[in-house]
């Protein structure tokens, strides 16, 4: 008779940005998973069961604060999910130096910023997940989006180095790219724009942000063990080759 499978041992989450979408979605299911789960988050409300750490992406010292409270709280992180992101968009020639710059800052800078410093702790442990948040506009542009979209395509670089450097220490590193969800903001776009962008998805319809959860919880499982320097794309099929 073969024995019950023991369930996995709670581990620390953090999920940048929880307040809020994707990252709130993110953090509820972890939280759900029996996951130890925290944030570093500007303002706002989180889910149930979330501790939070305040900082600013942009300043390394507050984010190591951040962090060292975290693991004084929760413990070592074992799994971090970049997900926190701005964006400032503008056609390329009316662009300013400081929209380009704020929103590299936060989501490229501010992801490395994050990845730094719980790496130091998944190198002792010989064990981590780390899962960068993206966009189909890093891979598949998008007008008025210069800043936003050279962004989230260097996360595909970012976790890919990782990989090169920390592949054989038990530490994966990933991209999840979304394409549009359903949320507050799109929910308020006039019928006719929703229409106009779910006929550009060969799914027909956006998604849900649990759909893309449920793809970020699989890469930070013990099953996803083989899984590193990957795109997922979570968008119905509408950057397809991209």
């Amino acid at each position: 008779m073969t024995s019950p499978t023991a369930a996995p041992a709670p581990r620390t989450v953090v999920v940048t940005g929880a307040n809020r979408g994707i990252g709130r979605a993110i953090a509820e299911r972890f939280v759900a998973n029996g996951d130890r789960v925290a944030t570093v988050y500007r303002s706002g409300d989180l889910p149930d069961g979330v501790f939070g750490a305040v900082a600013d992406m942009t300043d390394s010292a507050a984010v190591d604060a951040a962090f060292t409270q975290i693991e004084a709280e929760l413990g070592p992180v074992e799994v971090l999910v970049a997900n926190a992101g701005i964006t400032k968009d503008q056609l390329l020639m009316r662009m300013t130096d400081e929209e380009f710059e704020s929103v590299v800052d936060v989501n490229l800078t501010g992801t490395f910023r994050c990845v730094r410093r719980v790496s130091k702790g998944m190198i002792r442990m010989r064990r981590g997940r780390i899962v960068l948040v993206s966009s189909v506009v890093g891979l598949y542009g998008g007008p008025g989006q210069v800043n936003y979209a050279s962004s989230k395509a260097a996360l595909v670089g970012m976790a890919r180095s990782i990989t090169r450097e920390l592949g054989g220490r038990g530490i994966t590193a990933n991209v999840v790219a979304p394409g549009f969800i359903e949320t507050a903001m799109t929910a308020e776009l006039p019928a006719e724009r929703q229409t106009q962008y779910e006929a550009t998805i060969p799914a027909g319809r956006f998604a849900q942000a649990d759909e893309v959860a449920g793809v970020v919880q699989f890469l930070a499982s013990d099953d996803a063990g083989y899984v590193t320097g990957a795109v997922i794309p979570v968008d119905g099929g509408l950057g397809m080759g991209h």
